[in-house]
């Protein structure tokens, strides 16, 4: 354990915000699985660009435009090569996976789905990627048909066999869930779903932070996430799709730069990536992505799946012997558990546990984890989430604990 959790101590070191405090105390910052912080090297990126070259890409013939979109476009080709796709023109940016998501349910979900088709997800989904098929079921009459889980919270093998029928037509599924940190299964359920000629359509927003993504080699026609999760700033994300079905798609959104001409009457689009990027785009936020990559890449994710486990290894076994926390997908029996640990206090709201963590300058996530459907399911109206990234040492788990230990006395359960 010493090796990897000193390597996290480190890291720690490049991440101007861990070294604040809140509320008087040294941060203990357990909110990744909602956003990570930023190291000293994208925020440099960011700032290079708006400081030494800001202007509009694609537009102008002068030099900062062209260094612009320079940036913009290395951008695109450095995530191209992070999640093996094949061609740059397959990486769309977007703000967010939400957007990301939104579009392959409008462009491509309102526009080939209909009555009678089936649209398969799990009961595990972010709203992000449940919502917009709900809506796009109700749009087309096609059905919405829910995966469920297992006891230790992974997906039912029988579920995925059963509910994959030739009637399916889309299948959308997180590869790591926002709140039980289990790893899906999905190549193998894209394989299922391409037997029967469906589509799929993957959530990455929690993996590709935490393991090694290969979009061709799941063979996932649709992959989404958002930067801000891995390091990056906010208001960039990332859709990978392949070009044979972007190019049937229609434009998600209209306006400048995803036009090739218009006339009083009609419009002729862009070429692909451009036909899904109206407006003026991101480009500091995309210099930010580029480096977010570079320093992963550079830490590497064999040490991040490694500081990941050993946190849990520390954490859980002290969590457990505590006999009023509940755990929530923390015994998977495989070994596809990243570093998400979710939980209950006995007779303790989770808003009033995060508040009083807070107090101890401890930062989690307490509420529904836009995930109510999954709460229904668990039997929960919320849970708190403490969410590690490879900078949390074994200290932030001592303060966690230490904090957790003393919830019950603030709300005068226990002496």
């Amino acid at each position: 354990m010493a090796d990897a959790l000193k390597e996290a101590e480190d890291f720690r070191r490049n991440f101007p915000l861990l070294n604040i405090k809140m509320n008087d105390k040294p941060i203990v910052y357990l909110d990744n699985g909602a956003t990570t912080q930023k190291p000293e090297s994208v925020i440099r990126a960011m700032c290079g660009y708006y400081g030494g070259c800001n202007a509009n890409p694609h537009r102008g013939a002068y030099e900062l435009s062209i260094k612009a979109t320079d940036i913009y476009e290395n951008a695109r080709e450095r995530v191209r090569e992070f999640i093996h796709a094949k061609k740059s023109s397959e990486i769309i940016f977007t703000r967010n996976a939400s957007e990301s998501l939104n579009l392959v349910a409008y462009s491509y979900g309102r526009v080939f789905l209909k009555e009678g088709d089936e649209i398969v997800i799990t009961i595990a989904e972010h709203h992000s990627n449940l919502v917009p098929w709900q809506l796009a079921a109700k749009a087309t009459g096609a059905k919405l048909k829910y995966i469920y889980l297992e006891e230790d919270g992974n997906l039912s093998e029988k579920d995925i066999d059963e509910k994959i029928t030739e009637k399916t037509k889309i299948v959308a599924v997180t590869q790591v869930s926002n709140v039980l940190g289990l790893i899906n299964p999905v190549k193998e359920i894209a394989k299922k779903a391409h037997s029967v000629g469906a589509v799929v359509v993957v959530d990455g927003s929690q993996s590709v932070p935490h393991i090694a993504v290969d979009v061709t080699d799941m063979d996932a026609d649709f992959f989404a996430f958002s930067g801000h999760k891995m390091l990056s700033p906010m208001g960039i994300g990332v859709l990978y799709g392949k070009e044979k079905l972007l190019d049937k798609m229609p434009p998600f959104l209209a306006g400048g730069d995803m036009i090739e001409y218009v006339m009083e009457q009609d419009t002729t689009f862009a070429e692909l990536p451009q036909k899904f990027e109206a407006g003026t785009q991101n480009v500091g936020g995309a210099a930010g992505l580029a480096a977010a990559i570079d320093y992963i890449d550079e830490v590497t994710f064999e040490k991040i799946g490694a500081i990941e486990r050993e946190l849990l290894d520390y954490a859980l076994p002290q969590l457990r012997a505590l006999p009023y926390i509940k755990l929530y997908g923390c015994d998977s029996k495989k070994d596809n558990k990243t570093g998400i640990i979710t939980f209950n206090v006995k007779d303790v709201h989770p808003h009033d546990v995060s508040t009083i963590l807070d107090s101890e300058g401890v930062a989690i996530r307490a509420g529904h984890h836009c995930a109510q459907p999954l709460m229904k399911y668990l039997g929960e109206n919320a849970t708190c989430r403490a969410s590690f990234y490879f900078y949390n040492t074994k200290e932030d788990v001592d303060r966690w604990i230490a904090a957790l230990k003393k919830v019950r006395k603030v709300m005068h359960l226990e002496d």
